[in-house]
């Protein structure tokens, strides 16, 4: 069987803010179809390489590409991807599904029974009419979720994507992600949490101080 083409080729990335060398010599290789997990400690660099990956930070040196396309020469910033880092941005006074109909409509025609099948894929009751500003913070969760996947994208990067659900919420998300797996995306993720790591990803990658282990 022919190996399969990367998606993301990380090759000899370092990132310096001022006089702090975040990360130093990092290369990676990650290819659709499998799910990546990047562990450490808080500050390792986890979610610096991430925003380097999607192009909101630019590397100091070395290069990322996407399918062959180097980001900040060939790309702006990571497209066809669904991306969780730090808490998603909502309008409080609405509902998920009127929060989630407001982002895909920006780009999409409206599509009213497409969207409720992605909230109850990510276990949320899209008649629900209570503002999100009164969601807990695993149901925050879990429509940051469903943002990051309603477009249907081949890359998901995702840094602690189980942040605040409960055992249920975890097992079903856990289940999730490995359907996408099965459709072939590209999942890196990060989590503090060991048994996500080990039930999920196909490979695990550890940073200690930004340099990988």
């Amino acid at each position: 069987m022919l190996e399969q083409t990367p998606v993301i080729e990380i090759d000899h990335v370092y990132k310096t803010f001022k006089k702090n060398q975040v990360l130093t010599d990092i290369v990676l290789r990650f290819q659709g179809g499998h799910i990546y997990g990047i562990i450490g400690h808080n500050g390792s660099g986890k979610t610096v390489l991430f925003k380097c990956i999607c192009g909101f930070y630019a590397c100091t040196k070395g290069a990322i590409r996407i399918n062959g396309k180097q980001m900040g020469k060939d790309l702006d910033m990571l497209t066809n991807a669904g991306i969780i880092i730090e808490e998603p941005g909502f309008l409080r006074r609405w509902s998920a599904y009127r929060n989630l109909e407001f982002l895909y409509t920006i780009r999409n025609k409206k599509d009213k029974e497409y969207l409720y099948s992605v909230l109850e894929r990510v276990g949320l009751d899209p008649k629900l009419r209570r503002p999100m500003g009164k969601y807990s913070l695993g149901m925050r969760q879990r429509f940051a979720i469903a943002q990051a996947i309603m477009e249907k994208p081949d890359i998901l990067i995702l840094d602690e994507p189980m942040n605040g659900l409960d055992r249920k919420g975890v097992l079903e998300m856990r289940e999730l992600f490995i359907q996408l797996k099965e459709e072939g995306k590209l999942i890196v993720l990060a989590s503090h949490n060991r048994e996500d790591i080990e039930i999920l990803c196909d490979e695990v990658y550890e940073l200690e101080n930004g340099v990988l282990k």
